[in-house]
């Protein structure tokens, strides 16, 4: 459905994507995950052919970005992170607009949006102005918008930033049905929970580049030292890291404030020998949290920050 080769974008003398390469299927989810400023939201607008990429190679459904635009650009349905609706117009009205402006007649747009107000849970606010509507109604009106022409490829660009629990599972349930009805979603987030449980595959992207990429499982196998140790104490001492770092069950430390992560494979015995060696160093042990492998410990050993610095 998707293939990327090799893309870059500069702005100026920053280049914020780097050579960046994956590929979709037909009908998966896949993720995007990274901080905010990692070069996600850039991609995709390079996907939608919103910007014009520097170098490398877009194709959707086999046919070329750059060579073919508006044949691309039909395939695609964008979710964006900034609310992109009328307030002064009712949610139905917003939705024929936009249907409208995918090429459907007036009929076919009524109908579609009758149908996409019930599928995003909003029918029954089909007549009220966007300008009533909370955050997370908004950003479900503003999915409805993305599907009004059927896509076969939906973009998600951090579609739950900023929005009510109660709203933020109804998207994601949406998301899930969709996918699961066989329409191909690209979902990017710097919320790691979600992206675990929507997406089949996941990138992880920082600084322009794509430094993971793979299941959740085959990501997690990358983890050296299965288990993170999160140390919390009242100051951090050269001469204890020094002795952690030379603990033979210990794969990598990570510090930042008075906080140390601890990646270990013999989860008990680093404990005992880690904890106790703080308390006979004089060191205060604030707080001990033991963290089993998933992919905001992965981003934090690849890159030695947390997903949300």
């Amino acid at each position: 459905m998707l293939k990327i080769k090799d893309i870059k974008k500069s702005f100026g003398k920053n280049e914020v994507v780097k050579r960046i390469t994956f590929s979709v299927q037909k009908g998966e989810s896949f993720g995007l995950l990274g901080p905010n400023g990692a070069g996600k939201s850039t991609t995709i607008s390079m996907i939608c052919g919103l910007l014009p990429f520097d170098a490398g190679e877009i194709e959707v459904a086999g046919k070329s970005v750059k060579k073919d635009p508006m044949s691309t650009k039909k395939k695609i349905g964008v979710v964006p992170q900034d609310i992109a609706l009328y307030p002064t117009m009712s949610a139905k009205d917003n939705l024929v607009f936009w249907g409208k402006m995918y090429g459907l007649t007036s009929a076919q747009a009524n109908k579609r949006a009758a149908e996409v107000l019930e599928y995003v849970g909003l029918k029954d606010r089909a007549k009220e102005k966007i300008e009533t509507f909370s955050g997370g109604m908004k950003r479900r009106i503003n999915i409805g918008a993305a599907l009004m022409h059927k896509p076969e490829l939906l973009i998600m660009d951090e579609p739950t930033v900023g929005i009510d629990p109660q709203s933020r599972n109804h998207i994601l349930e949406t998301v899930k049905k969709l996918n699961q009805e066989g329409m191909t979603v690209i979902y990017t987030s710097h919320y790691m929970e979600e992206v675990e449980y929507l997406c089949e595959r996941i990138g992880i992207v920082d600084h322009g580049q794509m430094i993971a990429l793979g299941t959740k499982q085959e990501l997690c196998n990358r983890l050296a030292g299965g288990t993170v140790i999160s140390l919390q104490l009242n100051e951090i001492e050269s001469e204890f890291i020094t002795f952690v770092k030379e603990l033979s069950f210990v794969e990598q430390v990570v510090s930042k404030d008075n906080t140390i992560e601890i990646f270990v494979t013999h989860t008990n015995l680093a404990i005992g020998e880690i904890v106790g060696k703080a308390v006979t160093s004089g060191l205060q042990v604030q707080a001990v949290h033991v963290q089993e492998p998933n992919l905001e410990s992965l981003f934090l050993q690849l890159t030695g920050r947390s997903l949300r610095d």
